[in-house]
């Protein structure tokens, strides 16, 4: 069953006590695997981290202002990075891939995989010479209880959040999505510990959207009790802003010895996006360009 086109929703809760996003997101994350060919296992790790990225980023204001979330760790997945915008546009890409696995994967229960390392938020604002960024050990290896762990530790706001992907006998995405609870100040505590304990109660997202559910009527009938308030509805999608110019400027980065090294061929020269696995090629008369720009000296 084709489900709804992708969005998300954000809404109030309780006499607008509490603040809430719904993403549906299950063309985000099939366009994420299919752009960094991932299997089941990277899917799921990096799905989860796309998903959370388009629910934080509706904190922000400005289309330019941008989210990243980002994780390191010691365990197979040593890491990922995901990005948002005010727009609803996602993308990130792990650290390894594929993830390594000793055994066949036997459940969707990631903690092994993380192992011990921090998790951290950056917001960067238009025109803003440095993120602002604040980083948590990590304490679950579960992104969606991380991520709630470190808004209670380093903002002291109460949240719940749930991440969800469904896959399809083959191991292909089918349904995702995520929701993001959280107490606006002056909430009663025992308003969210009521709502956090839904949370745990609620049925897959990711199975809900796979089979076509809708979010109005998900949140009318999951959270009835709380005279949900729905606010507006904005798509969300994969997209990189990336360019080749981009990727130039990043070949500038190089010491100077390696990009040397590089305008010395094979051409073309390959340079690939992390954050959406596009290739950019560079033939001789661009990467001779380049190193005239960074050392103002011919390349022959």
């Amino acid at each position: 069953m084709r489900g709804l086109a992708d969005g998300r929703t954000r809404f109030l809760l309780g006499g607008k006590a509490v603040r809430g996003v719904l993403v549906q997101g299950t063309d985000l994350v099939k366009e994420m695997r299919t752009r960094h060919g991932l299997g089941l296992l990277e899917t799921l790790v990096l799905g989860h981290g796309c998903l959370a990225a388009a629910l934080l980023a509706t904190s922000l204001k400005g289309n330019k202002d941008r989210l990243a979330l980002r994780i390191e760790c010691s365990g197979p997945i040593k890491g990922l990075v995901a990005e948002g915008n005010a727009a609803g546009e996602v993308r990130g890409y792990l650290r390894q891939t594929p993830i390594p696995l000793e055994t066949p994967l036997d459940s969707f229960d990631l903690t092994p995989f993380f192992g011990a390392g921090f998790l951290s938020v950056s917001t960067r604002l238009e025109g803003g010479s440095q993120p602002f960024t604040g980083t948590t050990m990590l304490e679950y290896g579960n992104l969606a209880l991380d991520l709630s762990h470190y808004f209670q530790t380093s903002e002291q706001t109460p949240t719940a959040i749930a991440l969800s992907i469904q896959f399809d006998g083959e191991g292909l995405p089918v349904g995702a999505g995520g929701l993001l609870l959280q107490a606006m100040p002056g909430a009663k505590p025992e308003l969210m510990a009521e709502l956090e304990e839904r949370i745990a109660g609620l049925p897959s997202l990711g199975r809900y959207f796979g089979e076509g559910g809708g979010v109005e009527p998900f949140l009318a009938e999951q959270f009835a009790a709380f005279q949900p308030e729905l606010l507006t509805t904005a798509p969300v999608l994969f997209a990189c802003p990336c360019s080749k110019k981009d990727l130039g400027g990043r070949l500038l980065t190089l010491p100077e010895k390696d990009l040397e090294e590089l305008c010395s061929g094979p051409f073309p020269v390959e340079a690939c996006c992390h954050y959406c696995n596009t290739t950019y090629l560079f033939d001789r008369q661009e990467m001779e360009e380049l190193w005239l720009e960074r050392t103002g000296r011919s390349g022959e």
